[in-house]
């Protein structure tokens, strides 16, 4: 059982809250950011503990072995940042100062793993969880707290729901209809082309080659099928893609990491609660301490 929290996409959605305000001068409030991720947390951990168990916060780490496997991985999003205006310098500080205080403090896992992107340790946590039980065959429910729709692939593994906080709303797809048809278009926002274009599309300013629903057909007839693919000439770009999109495609080594690492990462008890939230002066939280 596990509340799992995409950490960044939690943080950063309570964060854009904070800038976008009408209130806002231009100089980011590290204690009013604090006070909304910490409470956004209990309200996940009071609405679904019950149900899923306690909280895990998934951290991306800062290089990826996707962008190993392939150098265009999210290559485009620094300078997308440059130009929306954001100050992503103090963003990322007070993002990761948060995440310390989480990972020192709060009763929770905290899990951050080299090579891994939180995707990695969601999907790998899930599929620990989604293992027979000792003694019978039930299987124990995992919830993902994030938009991220790459997760919808993951709602085929036992009791596993999916709810969007930006959104506020359950996300629902069909995983195995979803997955091959993300893998075959690709993802602009990871700089991932369709599986007809060039690894560097996106980054020489060209266009990738178009991909209708009638080719998209004829792709997932042959892959039904199963016959002569590596002879396809879009089957190179198929198996990056697949790499990259499907989390199935974990490399064993990082699976193996965050396996063990969530199995002996300890909880922290309660202790540091009360003069954390005073020393923060987190009155508010404060009255609500036994909801953490």
């Amino acid at each position: 059982m596990a509340i799992l929290i995409d950490y960044s996409q939690v943080a950063i959605s309570s964060l854009m809250a904070h800038v976008n305000n009408k209130q806002f001068n231009g100089e980011i409030d590290t204690d009013l950011v604090r006070h909304m991720i910490l409470n956004a947390l209990r309200h996940f951990r009071s609405n679904h503990k019950d149900k899923y168990g306690e909280l895990v916060i998934c951290c991306d780490d800062k290089n990826y072995w996707r962008r190993d496997y392939f150098p265009y991985y999210k290559a485009q999003r620094k300078e997308s940042r440059y130009n929306d205006g954001y100050d992503w310098k103090s963003i990322f500080e007070n993002l990761e100062l948060i995440k310390t205080e989480l990972r020192e403090t709060f009763p929770y896992k905290v899990l951050q793993v080299e090579k891994a992107e939180a995707d990695d340790i969601i999907a790998t946590v899930v599929r620990y969880h989604s293992s027979p039980l000792e003694g019978g065959m039930a299987f124990e429910p995992c919830l993902i707290v994030s938009g991220d729709k790459d997760f919808i692939q993951l709602h085929r593994y036992g009791d596993t729901s999916q709810w969007s906080p930006i959104q506020s709303k359950w996300i629902r797809g069909n995983p195995e209809k979803y997955l091959q048809e993300h893998i075959l278009k690709g993802d602009r926002g990871d700089g991932v082309p369709n599986i007809l274009s060039k690894d560097d599309v996106f980054v020489s300013s060209g266009r990738q080659t178009p991909l209708r629903q009638k080719k998209i057909k004829e792709i997932l007839d042959d892959l039904e099928e199963g016959e002569l693919l590596y002879a396809a000439s879009w089957y190179a770009g198929y198996c990056r893609n697949k790499t990259l999109i499907d989390l199935n495609e974990i490399p064993e080594y990082i699976q193996s990491q965050i396996v063990d690492f969530y199995m002996e990462s300890n909880d922290n008890d309660r202790s540091k609660l009360f003069n954390y939230f005073i020393d923060h002066k987190l009155k508010h939280l404060t009255e609500h301490i036994s909801e953490f």
